[in-house]
């Protein structure tokens, strides 16, 4: 650590105690990039998806720009006001549940659904200033906060080898290998190779630098990759698209949506299990993320609370409260964010960076479009095998902490959630250490959350 008194140090560095964290500006923009790059795909799959919800002219533009605010908003109150290294944009998860369940499968609005993820969004942030959430967070075992951080380094793994194709679904099997020979598989394993060399290497920037090797081998090749090909059907890289070489697209600002949500709606007694299933699905998948990736960037010591807790709880809060309002789903802490970590940041300076980029995204993103899925699956791969790292350090000779460690790190991918991984890993830790005889080991916050968990499974079934 350098030894220049703290007021010599640039305001960056003091503000966001660079120094104290061992990292430098020029590692945590490249980190910010590394981030903004693996989580991209949301400017494009997230107005995909609501768009099939939200009935509005020129949807599609309009819900990329709201995308592109929102996860600029969040991850810049992540960056400044909490100071930690994790980007937020609209869960890719919730706009499902949002489209498909709430406003396609119930029929509510999709302002009234708005409403509902505002008043989620506010919940939280009550929950997090009164240190509920920093209260349940203390009260996980260490064994399950590992297992929390491998099951969201094997959910990451799983969603790289699915967008690469490598891994598909089977009506006989579920899942199985994918064709070897396609463009998104070759590519993406050509990305995986050059990115893990480059990192046994140590070069700086190796995921970011596999990142674009795989994208100019793409473009170079005419590998067909990129989506937007007629019936929906992939095509080679179609080149940029703009008012100004190409490259530079004006905003449109998104008028259809911005202030559109309906609170009263939301409150309505038809729409309180929505809001509560977007509170608790969200509540658990971010404090997990949150939780599991502030480990991973060394904020999580044995022993030592996390620091900012509150802050970083309310943080997500507040980006889901900012996102509803824009026109968008529950926005909130990416996993992605993993990518930047691995490539050594460990400030707010890269969530800052990454919300520069999303801003940015709003006048270049034919640029981002030239990134395909099969140049960021591998970085998910890669970083994701990183984060099981932390396994060998539980005690799996004792069954009743391996046990429930195994389930959290197994129903994250094969459920494909990170909230039914957390929640059955407590519901099994409980349990075990309870009829065991060990049930002194465990808080007595962790059953009243243990018992609340199951009461959901058993009544709502979501």
């Amino acid at each position: 650590m350098t030894n220049i008194p703290f007021r010599q140090r640039s305001w960056l560095d003091r503000y966001f105690g660079l120094t104290e964290s061992g990292t430098t500006v020029g590692r945590e923009l490249r980190a910010g990039l590394t981030t903004f790059l693996t989580m991209s795909y949301v400017l494009f799959v997230n107005p995909q998806i609501l768009s099939a919800a939200i009935d509005v002219p020129n949807a599609f533009v309009q819900l990329l720009m709201v995308t592109a605010i929102s996860a600029a908003f969040g991850s810049a109150v992540m960056g400044l006001v909490a100071r930690y290294p994790l980007a937020q944009a609209p869960s890719m998860g919730l706009n499902a549940f949002f489209t498909y369940t709430v406003v396609l499968g119930m029929g509510l609005p999709w302002q009234t659904a708005l409403g509902a993820v505002f008043i989620s969004g506010a919940l939280f942030v009550l929950l997090s200033l009164l240190g509920a959430r920093q209260a349940i967070v203390d009260a996980i075992p260490t064994s399950l906060k590992l297992a929390i951080t491998g099951g969201i380094g094997a959910f990451l793994a799983f969603v790289g080898l699915k967008n690469a194709g490598i891994v598909v679904g089977n009506d006989a099997t579920l899942l199985s290998l994918g064709q070897l020979t396609a463009a998104p598989v070759w590519l993406a394993l050509f990305g995986l190779v050059v990115s893990g060399a480059l990192m046994a290497r140590r070069v700086t920037a190796a995921v970011l630098w596999g990142i674009l090797a795989t994208t100019v081998l793409a473009i170079v090749t005419g590998a067909q990759v990129y989506a937007g090909g007629p019936d929906g059907a992939l095509q080679a890289f179609p080149g940029l698209t703009g008012s100004v070489a190409g490259i530079i697209s004006a905003p449109v600002w998104p008028g259809d949506l911005v202030g559109k949500l309906d609170i009263p709606g939301a409150l309505s007694l038809g729409a309180l299990s929505v809001i509560f299933t977007f509170f608790f699905v969200d509540f658990f998948d971010a404090t997990g993320t949150l939780t599991g990736l502030a480990q991973r960037a060394g904020y999580m010591q044995e022993g030592r609370q996390l620091p900012r807790a509150r802050r970083l709880f309310a943080s997500d809060g507040l980006a889901a409260m900012f996102g509803a309002v824009m026109g968008t789903s529950t926005t909130t802490a990416f996993i992605e964010s993993a990518s930047g970590i691995e490539e050594g940041g460990r400030t707010g300076l890269v969530a800052v960076t990454v919300a520069v980029l999303f801003l940015l995204a709003t006048f270049l993103w034919p640029l981002a479009a030239a990134i395909p899925g099969a140049a960021t699956a591998p970085a998910l791969i890669l970083v994701g095998s990183m984060m099981l790292e932390g396994l060998k350090h539980i005690d799996w000779e004792d069954v009743t902490e391996a046990l429930p460690a195994f389930l959290t790190l197994l129903f994250m991918p094969l459920t494909f959630s990170i909230a039914n991984g957390v929640s059955f890993g407590v519901i099994s830790y409980c349990g075990l250490k309870l009829l065991s005889g060990k049930g002194r080991e465990v808080s007595p916050v962790l059953y009243v959350i243990a018992v609340l968990l199951l009461l959901r499974y058993v009544y709502l079934n979501e």
